[in-house]
């Protein structure tokens, strides 16, 4: 793949997540018609060659020697011919449950890297196990979540246990993320992915099971077996010293960090638990804050499962497919995650990350940039072989290098 005439390119340039990351690309790393300092080779692809063109006349002139590929996510021949020609491709083609299995299948059978923001745990389980042997014998790097669900979690446990061990010699044990703030809106593609997890979850038995195992996205050889704390409803956690509420994206997110714990051969002990909530405040408010959340999406489940009362949620409150929230709500957007680390001798740790967008678009979109280009330019075959990855594991010193350098995020002890 050294002789690629690509290293990135972006599947889904269209859609509203793509648009975002093909001016973040431009921005950041320019074009063959006009090159930015840290040059990176790239085209974008999709399945209307009418709205790629529109895409390039709203990127301005020096997009226009951008090339094009035209490809349906189930078109293998025509995926296999793009993929043929890049290091990395990077797919923003979702509900990836319904359109993102050919793609992953040709990467992990011809070798090319490959990335993606997909937060359905169900199918990146799938994924690995249908695709893994062919991608460790390809050497084809597949890294999903590598937008706001999940590298903040998964690189800022990654960045607290290796503070936990510069400061006290040891990893944590018992580590704890907490959503302090965020101000952002969903796009129409979030919410269909989201109810399309509801969707298959209320008419598979199996698929709720999985969705109950913390476990599920490990190797089947995983000695994890420790109980897993899930927060359902309003509860206090003493080390925050505020009411919790349920965070929807830790159903992936802590999927990805306990993966990534296992892929490293259990560094935090065989016993490491790691849960994920929103903090609501203090006292009465704090706790009626919690209650009310919790309500409220108990309320979206209950309603997104029943077919009649989803059909009506789609056509008259929820987003459609194709928008989002503007430029000026992505840019005033933001978010900030805070973690706590326990020893097993009882010391504590506090590490704070923040981001300088709005998460699902603005903050994503530079995150998975950045994902792509570490991948393509920084992590070589020899380091990391082919297989199924997480952020951390793929590219973990590399990619916190360029997430702080040009991404907005910014990790620190607290």
């Amino acid at each position: 793949m050294n002789t690629a005439r690509f290293d990135v390119i972006v599947f889904g340039a269209t859609s509203f997540v793509g648009q975002i990351l093909c001016r973040y690309l431009l921005a950041q790393f320019g074009s063959a018609k006009k090159p930015g300092a840290r040059a990176l080779r790239w085209a974008i692809a999709g399945r209307s060659r009418a709205k790629l063109d529109d895409l390039l006349t709203q990127l301005g002139v020096d997009a226009d020697a951008l090339p094009i590929f035209i490809a349906d996510a189930d078109d293998e021949a025509a995926l296999t011919t793009f993929a043929h020609q890049t290091r990395v491709v990077v797919s923003t083609v979702g509900p990836y449950a319904l359109f993102g299995d050919t793609l992953v299948k040709v990467c992990a059978e011809i070798g090319t890297d490959y990335c993606d923001l997909t937060g359905e745990a169900h199918w990146v389980r799938k994924m690995i196990a249908q695709h893994e042997d062919a991608a460790r014998k390809s050497g084809a790097r597949i890294v999903h979540c590598c937008g706001f669900d999940s590298i903040p979690s998964d690189l800022g446990v990654w960045y607290l246990q290796r503070q936990s061990k510069l400061h006290y010699g040891e990893a944590c044990v018992r580590v704890k993320m907490r959503v302090k703030a965020m101000r952002g809106a969903a796009s129409g593609g979030t919410v269909a992915s989201m109810l399309n997890i509801i969707r298959e979850a209320t008419k598979d038995p199996a698929l709720r099971r999985e969705y109950r195992n913390p476990y599920s996205l490990c190797p089947p050889e995983t000695v994890l077996k420790t109980r897993q704390h899930n927060i359902k409803g309003a509860e206090w956690d003493a080390d925050f010293g505020c009411w919790m509420a349920p965070f929807v994206m830790a159903a992936i997110n802590t999927r990805v960090v306990l993966r990534s714990h296992a892929l490293q051969g259990y560094p935090y002990g065989s016993n490491f638990r790691y849960d994920e909530g929103m903090m609501m405040g203090k006292g009465f408010t704090g706790q009626a804050r919690a209650l009310g959340f919790t309500v409220g999406l108990t309320t979206f489940i209950a309603g997104a499962a029943v077919a009649p009362t989803r059909w009506l949620m789609e056509k008259t409150i929820l987003p459609a497919p194709g928008s989002g929230p503007s430029l000026d709500a992505q840019e005033k957007g933001f978010w900030d995650y805070r973690f706590i680390g326990h020893t097993k001798d009882g010391r504590d740790l506090k590490v704070k990350v923040t981001g300088d967008r709005d998460p699902g678009y603005g903050s994503t979109a530079k995150m998975l940039g950045e994902a792509a280009a570490c991948l393509a330019l920084d992590i070589s075959k020899s380091d990391v072989g082919g297989g199924f990855w997480t952020p951390s594991t793929a590219m973990g010193e590399a990619l916190f290098l360029r997430l702080e350098k040009n991404s907005g995020v910014r990790f620190e002890t607290t």
